[in-house]
C-alpha cells in the first residue's frame, strides 16, 4: 500500500504538497483517512488544483501499522526535508498496558524529524494522538490543542504549557492544527480543504464521505468521563458513597461530613486526586449514569432526572450541555442501543420535558 495521490503526472507540480509521516505502530486510519479526503477533492473538482500526497518514513522499508497492515513509504524523511511542504500531517500511535490504560507513544527519532520538517512547512496538523509528537517537538508550547479524549490528561500532565481541550473535533491555533480521535482525521482533513478551497467544495467532499462537514458536537459524547483511577482509600469510599446515593440531594457539606473533613480540605482532596472539584465530580457521575439510562432504557427524562439526582429535567439538560455539549434527547437519538418504542410524532419521549435551546 502506498499513497494513492502520488500519481499526479505533470499536474502534480501545481498541487500543494502534503507529507504524511509513517513509523512503526502508527494508527492505520490516521495515515489513510486524510489522503482519501484529499483524493475525493480531486474527483469532485476534476482539475489540476488540489493536493499531492506522499507518505514519508525514516527508510523506504515497509512500515507495519497498529492494524498489522504494512504500508510502503513514497519518500524518506530526509527527502521530505529537501522539499517545500505545504502541509505536514503527523499521525499518532498508542500502547495499552495490562490494565487497558491507553498511553500515547512518541518516538524520539520521529520527534526530531518533525522539528526539522516544521521549518520547511506552511501548515502542520496532528491527527489523533499525533498531538503528543507535536508537543514533544515543542510545536504546541503556549498553544491550545486537542487530542483523543483518552490521552488528553496525559498530554496536559506531560506538557503543562499547552492548553488542552479534549472536546473539540479539531483546533486551529495559527498555522498549527490538532485533531481529535480516530475518525476525526476526516473532519480535520475536510477543514483543511475548506480553508484552501472553500466550504462549498468541502461540503461536496463531505457528501461523498456520507458525513457532516461540521459535526453537531464534540468528542466528549464518546468519552468515558468517570474513568477508573488510582486513588486513596478515603477517596474510594467517597466515590462509592456518591455512586450509592446519586438520587439524594448531595452537597459538598454532605460529602465533607461523610469524610470527616472540612469543605475546604475536601475540595483540596478532590483537586489533588481527581483534578476537579467535588461539585464537578458529582455532576459528572450523575451525567454518566443518566447517559447509560438514555442508551439502554425507555425512561422519560423526568424519571431519569429524578433517579440521577438532577430532580428536574432543566437541571439534567443544563448538565448535559455543560459536560457533553448536547442534550439528553439528542444523545439518546445517537446512542440508543435499540429503537425507542414510545415516541410521539415530534420524536420527543412521551411525558418528557421539552428541551430548551
Amino acid at each position: 500500500m502506498s499513497s494513492s495521490s502520488n500519481t499526479g503526472g505533470s499536474s502534480s507540480s501545481v498541487k500543494r504538497l502534503i507529507v504524511v509521516l509513517l513509523f512503526d505502530g502508527v494508527d492505520l486510519l490516521d495515515v489513510t483517512g486524510p489522503p482519501e479526503v484529499f483524493a475525493l477533492l480531486q474527483r469532485e473538482t476534476g482539475d489540476a488544483a488540489g493536493y499531492h500526497v506522499v507518505l514519508a518514513a525514516e527508510t523506504m522499508d515497509p512500515v507495519t501499522t497498529s492494524a498489522g497492515v504494512r504500508v510502503l513509504p513514497d519518500i524518506t524523511f530526509r527527502e521530505a526535508a529537501a522539499r517545500s511542504i505545504d502541509t505536514l500531517m503527523v499521525p499518532g500511535a498508542v500502547e495499552v498496558d495490562d490494565q487497558r490504560r491507553v498511553q500515547a507513544r512518541t518516538d524520539p527519532t520521529v520527534v526530531r524529524w518533525v522539528q526539522t520538517l516544521a521549518g520547511r512547512t506552511r501548515r502542520i496538523a496532528s491527527v489523533c494522538v499525533g498531538a503528543h509528537i507535536l508537543a514533544a517537538a515543542g510545536l504546541l508550547d503556549g498553544r491550545r490543542a486537542t487530542t483523543h479524549w483518552s490521552t488528553a490528561q496525559q498530554l496536559a500532565a506531560d506538557h503543562p504549557s499547552i492548553e488542552v481541550d479534549a472536546d473539540p473535533i479539531f483546533i486551529r491555533d495559527q498555522n498549527v492544527w490538532t485533531g481529535a480521535g480516530i475518525t476525526a482525521c476526516l473532519d480535520l482533513s475536510l477543514a483543511l480543504v475548506a480553508e484552501d478551497f472553500g466550504e462549498a467544495i468541502a461540503l461536496r467532499v463531505a457528501r461523498q464521505l456520507v458525513m457532516y462537514l461540521k459535526r453537531p458536537s464534540g468528542q466528549s459524547q464518546f468519552s468515558v468521563p468517570i474513568e477508573p483511577v488510582s486513588t486513596t482509600r478515603r477517596m474510594d469510599d467517597l466515590r462509592h458513597h456518591i455512586t450509592q446515593n446519586l438520587a439524594e440531594p448531595l452537597t459538598v457539606a454532605d460529602l465533607a461530613e461523610h469524610a470527616h473533613v472540612s469543605e475546604r480540605q475536601l475540595t483540596r482532596i478532590f483537586k489533588t486526586e481527581l483534578g476537579m472539584t467535588p461539585a464537578s465530580y458529582l455532576e459528572s457521575a450523575r451525567v454518566e449514569v443518566a447517559r447509560n439510562r438514555l442508551e439502554s432504557t425507555d425512561d422519560t427524562l423526568e424519571r431519569i432526572a429524578s433517579a440521577c439526582g438532577f430532580h428536574t429535567t432543566d437541571t439534567l439538560i443544563r448538565a448535559f450541555r455543560r459536560k457533553l455539549n448536547t442534550t439528553p434527547t439528542e444523545y439518546r437519538n445517537r446512542f440508543r442501543h435499540t429503537g425507542p418504542r414510545d415516541r410521539n410524532r415530534s420524536g420527543r419521549e412521551h411525558g418528557s420535558h421539552p428541551e430548551r435551546p
